[in-house]
């Protein structure tokens, strides 16, 4: 029993190309041609001609497959192929070797209509560009020479080696913020908007880049969600999209202020070159000379006219000398015949203003006589000396009324030539205004 278990055939070893070989003619035989239907994902067409792409599944299962068009092949189509088409394929299944890779190679291909991530794509650009996200008008210009950029990507992305590295070899002087995030992922918008609105919160740059390197329509999908394309428009500072390759068009894209075809473009367009922009300093400096030289130049031969105008200075002071001689000369000729001229002109002024003097003198003399006799004919002495007289009391006021009077009152009597103290024995009721007699004054 022992040698015949001795006897028994050891397994086969397989070689891995062996093997490899083996299982694809094994899937020839057993599959043949087939057809299969799916949404592009990751097309690329290389320098050969051949085209190469991953099938996903059209009813959104976790399921790839790996195909290969070759030149032949893809020369027949009728159509463009891009990411996010439904297309149906024919083909045979194979093993790609150097990978160990099942994969299809695809010898015709038929579009069918757009894939579920396409179309809710063109879903979402609609209902954004409805709402005012991607107007024109809202877009601000870069600034000229900025001295700081922010950097929204991955710390581990191609994307970020391939902006520091244009920088670093177009603006060394340029200060880069970076602002790490997650680009590609179910997590990926967040981690987006948050490094956003951190970028704009600390404000401590003039331009910020959005970026990431190509992929297929489900690894920028995070750049197509509308929170962030919100965060890229509300941002403060102004913000550069270079997401993807060339053909790569994402949401962000159509809302930054700047579009940029790859993460290189958005460091070309955000910091021109030092090297440019010292030649182009260079080349102001030298005109600024050029414009100092002719004017300068140009004031030169300004003064030199001058100069020739001004002549010798000693011959232009004896013209203006004998200018002013001259004036001086028609001057004491003029002045003595212009004295004697007003003395003849103010003899009749003198005489006419001597005879308005008199004329006023006599009568400013006979309102003084008029007023003078007026004075006179109210002066109280001259009724005194007609024989009246008038009584006033201790205090020197006048007694004008007999009411004012009580007997034992001591009062005072002045006439024209004297007074006289007297005091008063009784006092009669007043007469009649209109009475007979009445004396006028006392």
């Amino acid at each position: 029993m022992a040698e015949a278990r001795d006897a028994a055939p050891a397994p086969l070893t397989w070689g891995v190309a062996a093997l490899l070989l083996a299982m694809g003619d094994a899937l020839a035989a057993r599959f043949g041609a087939v057809a299969v239907r799916g949404e592009l994902s990751g097309f690329s067409r290389a320098a050969s001609g051949h085209c190469y792409f991953t099938l996903k599944d059209a009813e959104g299962a976790q399921a790839l497959l790996r195909c290969a068009m070759f030149r032949r092949a893809a020369g027949l189509l009728d159509f463009t192929p891009a990411d996010g088409q439904q297309v149906a394929l024919r083909g045979r299944l194979a093993v790609y070797e150097a990978r160990g890779e099942l994969q299809l190679v695809v010898e015709s291909m038929q579009r069918v209509g757009a894939g579920t991530l396409f179309e809710e794509f063109l879903r979402r650009r609609a209902r954004m560009e409805a709402a005012g996200l991607f107007d024109a008008a809202r877009k601000r210009p870069l600034p000229r020479h900025v001295t700081a950029l922010g950097i929204v990507t991955s710390l581990g992305a191609a994307a970020l080696h391939d902006v520091l590295t244009t920088l670093a070899r177009r603006a060394p002087h340029v200060r880069v913020v970076v602002y790490p995030s997650l680009v590609q992922g179910a997590d990926a918008p967040a981690a987006l908007v948050a490094a956003l609105q951190l970028a704009d919160r600390r404000n401590e740059v003039d331009v910020l880049l959005l970026v990431r390197g190509g992929g297929s329509i489900e690894d920028l999908w995070a750049f197509n969600d509308e929170r962030v394309v919100q965060a890229v428009v509300a941002s403060r500072l102004p913000v550069v999209c270079g997401v993807g390759h060339e053909t790569d068009v994402t949401l962000c894209d159509l809302a930054a202020d700047l579009r940029a075809p790859t993460p290189t473009a958005a460091a070309e367009l955000a910091a021109p070159s030092r090297d440019e922009a010292l030649q182009a300093l260079a080349l102001r400096r030298q005109r600024l000379q050029r414009a100092a030289e002719r004017a300068g130049q140009a004031q030169a031969q300004r003064l030199d006219v001058l100069a020739l105008r001004l002549g010798q200075p000693a011959k232009a002071l004896r013209s203006e000398g004998a200018r002013l001689d001259e004036r001086a000369r028609r001057l004491r000729q003029v002045l003595p015949q212009r004295l004697r001229q007003a003395a003849v002109e103010l003899v009749p002024v003198g005489r006419r203003l001597s005879q308005a003097v008199a004329v006023q003198l006599r009568e400013q003399a006979l309102r003084l006589g008029a007023a003078d006799q007026q004075l006179a004919a109210h002066d109280p002495h001259r009724v005194l000396r007609r024989g009246y007289a008038w009584v006033e009391a201790g205090d020197g006021r006048a007694i004008v009324s007999a009411a004012a009077l009580h007997p034992g009152q001591a009062v005072r009597a002045v006439w024209a030539d004297g007074r006289a103290e007297a005091e008063v024995r009784s006092v009669e009721a007043p007469w009649p205004v209109d009475a007979p007699g009445l004396p006028t004054m006392i």
